[in-house]
């Protein structure tokens, strides 16, 4: 599996890179590189800063992706959940791509909806990394890492069962309100919501087990 996301990231990050290098005698001197809220562009960066805003941070996060597991502690490796891993990173990667692809659509001076089009790719992250969340086992870099999901493993299973519907449903919910024209306060509750409602259901969960013994 790690031999196929590496591949997967390598695929992309080479397309980036092409990509760069095809346009690169048509981009501005001075190209976006931030949005507002409302999706205007209110920064600017020369046109070198590209490389690192897609294929550097596409390249830095497959690494991270792929040597976290080597310097994981003992009894917190990914050995029982290692396709559920690397498919969650690979998604990850992912979605660098396809925010990159928007940024340098954007520096072509191609009409790009950002503040619709970057809140979409993060519902479509929520939909597909929620859904696999419930396989994920106890680590340090991956899924809900409280003091209380690490202190015993019901609590993390039943977290992370509870955190992959929310996900979900946030996601689908996401998209649905975004094609409504929901503002923007409305989506970022929905991106983020999920996670204090999955804490605060570790928390409680724990509490009642008996005389606080986490396995």
């Amino acid at each position: 599996m790690r031999t196929r996301y590496l591949l997967f990231c390598f695929v992309l990050i080479a397309a980036a890179c092409a990509a760069t290098v095809y346009f690169w005698p048509r981009l501005p001197v001075q190209v976006p590189v931030h949005w507002n809220a409302g999706g205007a562009v209110d920064g600017y960066g020369p046109r070198a800063v590209l490389w690192l805003l897609g294929p550097g941070m596409m390249a830095m996060v497959a690494w991270l992706g792929a040597t976290m597991p080597a310097i994981s502690p003992r009894r917190f490796d990914i050995a029982g959940f290692e396709p559920t891993y690397y498919y969650v990173s690979g998604v990850v990667v992912g979605l660098l791509a396809y925010v990159y692809a928007l940024v340098l659509a954007a520096s072509l001076r191609v009409p790009v909806p950002m503040g619709q089009a970057i809140p979409a790719g993060m519902f479509v992250l929520l939909i597909l990394a929620g859904n696999p969340m419930g396989k994920v086992r106890r680590n340090f870099f991956m899924g809900i890492r409280t003091p209380w999901t690490l202190a015993s493993e019901r609590v993390w299973y039943a977290t992370h069962r509870l955190a992959a519907q929310l996900m979900v449903a946030s996601g689908m919910l996401g998209l649905f309100v975004l094609w409504l024209g929901a503002p923007i306060w409305v989506l970022l509750a929905l991106m983020l919501a999920w996670a204090p409602l999955a804490v605060a259901y570790s928390l409680l969960l724990y509490k009642r087990l008996p005389h606080h013994i986490g396995e």
